[in-house]
This record gives C-alpha cells, sequence and structure tokens, in this order.
C-alpha cells in the first residue's frame, strides 16, 4: 500500500525595487550627490574622454552593466534589507575617511592622475561596506570592480600596450601579402611598403594606432567580463572565457588589417579610409562574438557536468520462490 504526497506550491512574492522604501531611496540620493559633488572634476574628465575619444566611447555602457549586474541580485539584497541583515562595518567608514583625504593628497603632492578615478571606486566600495556590511558587499563586488573598464588608460601606458599589437599585426599582415604572386612586402615597424607587380605603391601602409586593436580588446574584456559573470557554468568554463577574449580580439585586430591591406593593393587605397576603414571595424564584432560563442558551445557540449547526467532507471526483477 502506498502512500501519496501531495505538494502544494505556494506562489513566491515577486520582489521589486520599489519595497527599498522611500528612506532608503532619500538615504542613496543624497550620498550620490554627496560622492558626485565631491569627484565631480574627475566624473566630467572622464565623461568628456568618453566624448571625445573613440577608443572609450563604450565607458559610458559599463555603468549600465554594472547596474545590470547589482538588479541579478535583486532578491538576495532586498531579503537582506527586509530581515535587517545589513548592518554599519566601521572598516568603511575608515577606508571612506583615507578614501576623501587622499583624493586631494594625491592632485597637490602626488599628481598621479590614474589614481584619482581608481581612488574614486575605491571610495564608493569604502561608502557600500561602511553601509550594507560585508553582506552588501558580497553582492555589489563585481559591479564596484567593473566599473575600472570606465576608465581611460594613461597615454603612456596606453601606447606602450598598442605598439606590440600594432607590430604583431604588421607582421603577420606582411607574410599574408607575401603569398600573393607578384607582390613584395617588406614591414619596417608598423609601416608596410609594397611593391606590386614592380611598382611601388605610395604611400606606404601604416599600421596606425587606431588600427592596434586595442578599442576592440578593451571593450570585448569588459564585455567578456559581464558574460562570464552571467553564463551559469562551472568556473573554470568562465575563467577560459573570460581568458579567451585577448587571443580573439587581437586575431580579430589581425584580420582587419590583413583584409585593409589586400582591399589597398588589390581594390583601391580609398576603400580603407574614412567610413570605409570604420565599418570594417564594426564588421570585426560579429567575428569576435562568433568566435567567443563558438569557443562556449564547444564547452558545453564537449564537457558535461555529473549535475546534468541523467540517471537512468533502474528496474529491478524480484523472483518468487
Amino acid at each position: 500500500m502506498s502512500n501519496q504526497i501531495q505538494q502544494t506550491s505556494v506562489p513566491l512574492q515577486k520582489e521589486h525595487w520599489s519595497q527599498l522604501g522611500l528612506h532608503n531611496y532619500i538615504k542613496i540620493l543624497i550620498i550620490g550627490i554627496l560622492f558626485c559633488y565631491l569627484f565631480r572634476d574627475e566624473i566630467q574628465s572622464i565623461i568628456h574622454r568618453w566624448l571625445t575619444d573613440s577608443s572609450w566611447s563604450h565607458g559610458f555602457l559599463i555603468p549600465m552593466f554594472s547596474l545590470y549586474f547589482i538588479n541579478q541580485h535583486k532578491e538576495e539584497i532586498l531579503r537582506s534589507v527586509r530581515n535587517n541583515e545589513l548592518k554599519p562595518n566601521y572598516i568603511g567608514l575608515f577606508f571612506l575617511i583615507c578614501g576623501v583625504l587622499f583624493y586631494p593628497f594625491n592632485i597637490v603632492q602626488l599628481q598621479y592622475g590614474y589614481l584619482r578615478p581608481i581612488g574614486m571606486i575605491a571610495t564608493l566600495g569604502a561608502i557600500v561596506l561602511f553601509l550594507g556590511g560585508w553582506r552588501l558587499v558580497k553582492y555589489t563586488w563585481l559591479p564596484i570592480v567593473y566599473l575600472i573598464f570606465a576608465v581611460p588608460l594613461p597615454r603612456r601606458y596606453y601606447v606602450s600596450l598598442t605598439m606590440p599589437m600594432r607590430h604583431l599585426a604588421a607582421s603577420v599582415a606582411t607574410a599574408l601579402l607575401n603569398l600573393v604572386g607578384g607582390m613584395e612586402a617588406t614591414v619596417n615597424g608598423v609601416v608596410i611598403d609594397v611593391i606590386y607587380k614592380g611598382q611601388q605603391l605610395e604611400p606606404s601602409l601604416n599600421v596606425a594606432e587606431a588600427c592596434s586593436g586595442m578599442r576592440l580588446l578593451m571593450a570585448f574584456l569588459a564585455l567578456g567580463v559581464a558574460m562570464a559573470y552571467l553564463h551559469h557554468r562551472p568556473l573554470w568554463q568562465r575563467l577560459v572565457l573570460l581568458v579567451s577574449t585577448i587571443p580573439i580580439a587581437i586575431f580579430c585586430n589581425i584580420v582587419r588589417v590583413t583584409v585593409t591591406g589586400f582591399i589597398y593593393v588589390l581594390i583601391h587605397p580609398k576603400y580603407t579610409q574614412g567610413i570605409y576603414h570604420d565599418s570594417l571595424g564594426l564588421m570585426m564584432l560579429p567575428l569576435a562574438f562568433g568566435l567567443y560563442g563558438f569557443l562556449a558551445w564547444f564547452m558545453s557540449s564537449l564537457f558535461i557536468e555529473g549535475s546534468d547526467i541523467v540517471n537512468e532507471d533502474i528496474v529491478v526483477h524480484r523472483h518468487s520462490k
């Protein structure tokens, strides 16, 4: 005789940010105004760089992604607020005071520009730790750290990173151009000299800073962190997806420079400038996403976790004597 157990499902109450309460929103608004006022010069400088430098135009999307990450933990945060689990942590107050004092000290004494936006982000983290304790930090540390992707690198660091990428793209493009009959290409630094059918092509093909791939690398690396965080897959696969963004971005840029070289030689130089040049750069995004998606699909298909294996029913036959 078998007992049947009926399970009744209780509908879960859906969490909304409106449940945070008016007093909490007023507190957030006041803190936000004070924060923006204190770091107003730095915020204006970063936004100006986003507007004027196409290499950092993706910076507008970074805060949106951070807010989306926070929204992913909406239920945990609201539950913690409702259960009074978010307690002030005075270690955060100590870091907050240090951050507020360090900002003018860096401007007057150290004068190291990159530390100013980094210090601003660190101060934001200290505010979260002070007001909500380590429990709130648990749900917001990645959205806060993620804001670093929106901070433009200092010029000297940016150039030092782009030069090796420009050299690599120029060298690979030169090797591939030499595979074409009647074409002789030589590379000198980031400049490719081409002789086609006995005629020297002028001007030489220059792998400029805009063709270094740094723009694609920074944007794709930020997106890779977001995708690795949002994908529900084992930690090692997330790390592989994150690390893969670097070689994928470099490969796509090599493809871009090589295709540009063939267009320059075999079609016409005008199709490697202006809107044509920018359009070719945009075409690398689908290629990068395609390679990234293929890698994610390959790992999901090749490696099956134990929890995904469906156990077959085992039928036991009993023989009566």
